[in-house]
């Protein structure tokens, strides 16, 4: 038994609950009048900032009631509670998910044109308790200078955002139960790293040393300081910057076959430099590695007369495979774990958990068939929607294993998520249309998995462990907030959109203009397409069996799989800068400067994301342009 078990367990007590409860229709609001007026979207790498925001603030007001009245201040598990609370609710509201949903349900009917013959080719697919249709509603929606709050608004929003705000729910509860069934082997027994929670735990479990650090302050105020010169820049263009520019490589390569290399900036970020910091070092180099790796692989198709294959080195293919052998991977590490869980399964042994284990499969298979279930009402075939949900499970898996042992900063899988995975492979022609205009639905959700909420509930029952918080409440507390966040985030949205026009409304022609071209020219087969896909999944199990083979061995499965994704394009010269950092601090100073320096990076993430958030505060409630620090 470890020591923190032996003390006793700190209350976590329904206040606590209850502020997290009120917070997230704010924290919700603020991350859709930020995406209406592009302000920022913090929901596009794995620490969300707008959360650690919030935490911040929170912890400088609980050292305040503490000096006043003790009793009514929050211990660090409660704090740490709220905080995850915040971050599953931020990852449902956020830009890869419930952002998108929305110009679906108010977009399809709203764009269909006699030119684009949507309504002939797959309207009468749509269930009506889908989406919304009256032309009216939808007006105000799209063009603004309107207002929810009307009777005949709410009336026609309310079906599809009760539906869609349910089936989100029942996505969240999947996740949680299959969180809870891999909690005690990830996090007690293998006692993962978990890089991406660092901040948030030590800023609240020993909060008075980390603000009286000073080299946390230095690097906040580097960061901070920075982002503050940026955004009078951006204001008043006579203000000198300071960095926080893309510079693009590429014009420099003109002459084939060089100039296959395609986008390549090299830009700087305080906060990713800070975040790859608290990545483990093979992982940092690896990320940084392969990402050169695609663009080599790219540049050696143009030499070899391949760049005119459309696809062409089927990078998405390769990703695919890549995070499905990850899973696999996880699956297989954890083999022992999954026996002993059917076992008490079976005997109906008492566990220490959040949920039984018997109630946690219980509700999982239940979750699961409800969202089958809905499929088929929605119009797709019952075997289809098995196999999306499995491979979409099997995907959050291996992300959610990938970012407790390593905390990459990015996973978005941009163009590979588990809907196109089936149809760029098998082809349309296996699938009926009532199966692509659904899976077309279900882009929402695997556009991209850049805040994906599974690895936020694992990463806030590590925080629950390391707070030596009530699992129990925990469990039921990420439930609620999931649920309150598919209901206030469609609040949010149409609350901004019918005063100033839907935003990102560019997704609805995404998804369902290729809907149109799936269903005009119908495809077959990919075989080049499941051979790279292959590839991918192959060579992430050589790479994993390499280290465990050799202990010099450099590169990790998970670079390869994260270096491919398009956000990575942000982040991977802060990583190769931050590990570079960190490889001659190891070398010259040993732990010792390593521990010395982690204030240091975690100022630089507090700094950037503080004054950041300030600036996104400024354009997300005065309405203004103004500048981002993400990007």
């Amino acid at each position: 038994m470890t020591p923190h078990k032996l003390l006793p367990q700190p209350r976590t007590r329904i206040t606590a609950i209850l502020l997290g409860l009120i917070l997230i229709p704010l924290n919700n609001y603020w991350i859709m009048a930020g995406a209406t007026w592009g302000s920022g979207y913090p929901t596009t790498f794995s620490l969300f900032f707008n959360v650690v925001f919030f935490l911040f603030f929170l912890t400088l007001i609980n050292l305040g009631v503490q000096r006043i009245s003790p009793t009514f201040a929050f211990n660090p598990s409660e704090l740490l509670l709220i905080y995850a609370m915040l971050s599953v609710a931020s990852g449902i509201c956020g830009l890869d998910m419930m952002q998108v949903l929305i110009t679906f349900v108010g977009g399809v009917k709203w764009m269909a044109t006699p030119e684009n013959e949507w309504k002939e080719l797959f309207f009468r697919h749509i269930p009506d308790w889908l989406v919304v249709s009256d032309s009216l509603t939808l007006q105000g929606f799209h063009e603004g200078e309107s207002t929810l709050y009307l009777e005949r608004h709410i009336t026609h929003w309310l079906m599809p955002v009760l539906v869609w705000s349910g089936f989100i729910s029942i996505v969240a509860f999947v996740m949680l139960c299959l969180t809870v069934l891999v909690r005690k082997q990830w996090i007690e027994t293998e006692k993962l790293s978990y890089p991406i929670i660092q901040l948030p735990l030590h800023l609240t479990l020993n909060a008075p040393s980390f603000f009286r650090s000073k080299a946390m302050w230095m690097g906040f105020a580097i960061a901070g300081g920075m982002d503050f010169i940026n955004g009078l820049h951006f204001l008043y263009p006579v203000v000198p910057g300071f960095g926080g520019t893309l510079y693009n490589l590429a014009p420099f390569f003109t002459d084939a076959p060089w100039n296959a290399i395609g986008w390549t900036p090299i830009p700087i970020f305080p906060y990713a430099v800070g975040l790859a910091f608290f990545m483990p070092l093979d992982l940092s180099f690896s990320c940084w590695f392969f990402y050169l790796f695609w663009k080599a692989e790219r540049i050696l198709g143009s030499m070899l007369g391949l760049h005119n294959l459309p696809k062409f080195p089927y990078i998405e293919e390769q990703t695919s495979g890549a995070y499905i052998g990850l899973c696999l991977l996880a699956v297989w590490v954890t083999r022992h774990h999954i026996r002993r869980i059917f076992i008490a399964v079976v005997r109906g042994d008492r566990v220490d958990e959040p949920i039984g284990y018997r109630t946690a499969m219980l509700g999982l298979l239940i979750g699961f068939i409800t969202l089958i279930v809905f499929s088929l009402k929605a119009g797709m075939t019952f075997g289809v929607s098995v196999i999306f949900f499995l491979l979409y499970f099997i995907l959050a898996i291996g992300i959610t294993r990938m970012r407790a042992e390593l905390g990459s900063p990015v996973h978005d899988l941009h163009r590979a998520g588990a809907h196109l995975m089936m149809v760029n492979t098998i082809g349309t022609r296996h699938f009926s249309v009532g199966d692509l205009t659904m899976l077309s639905f279900y882009q929402f959700f695997n556009r991209a998995y850049r805040g994906h909420i599974m690895p936020h509930q694992l990463e806030g029952f590590k925080l629950a462990e390391r707070s030596r918080m009530n699992t129990r409440r925990f469990f039921w507390a990420l439930t609620l907030a999931a649920c309150v966040s598919s209901f206030t985030s469609f609040w949010a949205i149409l609350d901004t959109s019918y005063r100033f026009s839907i935003p990102n409304i560019g997704k609805v022609n995404e998804s369902f203009g290729r809907l149109q071209r799936w269903i005009i020219t119908p495809t077959s087969i990919d075989i080049a397409a499941f051979i790279a896909m292959g590839i991918g999944f192959l060579f992430t199990l050589l790479l994993a069996l390499m280290r465990m083979s050799l202990f010099w061995w450099p590169l990790h499965p998970a670079g390869y799989a994260v270096a491919s994704n398009w956000s990575i394009n942000l982040f991977w010269f802060s990583i190769f800068i931050s590990w570079g950092i960190k490889h001659l601090m190891l070398r010259h100073g040993g732990l010792t400067l390593h521990r010395r320096g982690i204030p240091f990076f975690m100022g630089l993430i507090l700094g950037e994301f503080i004054v950041g958030g300030f600036w996104m505060i400024r354009g997300a409630f005065w309405g203004v342009p103004t500048y981002k620090f993400l990007f």
